[in-house]
């Protein structure tokens, strides 16, 4: 018996009952390649893709990378470029969602491209995807902009599923990337709070629907399922977390976890 054709029929007719009623709520799809269940409330649906540009100077990667994402029918591939220059061009030109780019160009840094991003494209989300894992990098490339940050050639990473874990406002970094990261925060914290001599108010400055959000992004929910779960929209949700940047002066939603596990708002 194919257990997940089952489920997966299971949840189709309840999907298409829940549909026919005129509820929105609790309507899934189900995606045969990979074998997925997906909400109908997140983005990259059948039809309507997540659409990713890549930009990396490695031919070999880029085929093999572009040959895993076409297997998943909730991302589409709409552009790719080897340097930074033509990494410019398709930030200026191409309409896409998500750019997975390497440090390494071949005329340039991915840093830069990323600070051309924040200029030209700043309502898409990026990745970075390279062989450079160093703590240095990843921080700065999150410091950046970045929602992600993968490393080539690693076991334990599914570039589908990080795209659409920053497409859905979530983030994606790598897991042995996080340990190390999670150790040096440690660090920082104590080096910073020692150099503060006391905390700084940040706390006053957020509302409490914004205490709320902050502490929901740090628990890795998307937009999508914060509004679901305070009763109001993404979009409203997207507002809040811009107000939110604002205040505490950061660029990213990684950088607003930080900030707020420094000074105790969490």
């Amino acid at each position: 018996m194919n257990l997940f054709k089952t489920g997966a029929d299971s949840v189709a007719d309840a999907s298409k009952s829940a549909e026919s009623d005129g509820g929105k709520d609790g309507v899934f799809d189900v995606f045969y390649n990979p074998p997925t269940i997906w909400p109908s409330f997140l983005v990259g649906q059948r039809g309507c893709p997540v659409r990713v540009a890549i930009v990396d100077a490695d031919a070999h990667f880029t085929n093999v990378l572009q040959q895993e994402l076409t297997q998943d029918e909730r991302v589409e591939i709409v552009g790719k470029a080897q340097s930074l220059k033509d990494g410019k061009r398709l930030c200026r030109s191409l309409e896409f969602d998500v750019l997975l780019l390497d440090v390494n160009l071949a005329d340039g840094s991915g840093f830069q491209l990323l600070s051309y991003m924040q200029l030209h494209k700043s309502s898409a989300q990026s990745i970075v995807v390279t062989a450079m894992d160093q703590d240095e990098n990843v921080i700065k490339a999150l410091e950046m902009g970045a929602a992600g940050y993968l490393v080539k050639h690693s076991w334990f990473g599914n570039s589908a599923q990080a795209i659409l874990q920053v497409a859905n406002g979530g983030a994606a970094i790598a897991p042995h990337v996080v340990k190390r990261l999670i150790k040096s925060f440690d660090a920082r914290i104590h080096e910073l709070r020692g150099h503060l001599g006391e905390k700084p108010k940040l706390a006053e400055r957020l509302s409490e629907r914004e205490k709320d959000i902050l502490r929901m992004v740090a628990g890795g929910y998307t937009s999508a399922e914060i509004g679901r779960k305070l009763d109001i929209s993404g979009l409203t949700v997207n507002t809040h977390v811009k107000n939110i940047y604002r205040k505490l002066q950061v660029r990213s939603r990684a950088q607003a976890v930080n900030h707020a596990s420094i000074f105790g708002i969490l």
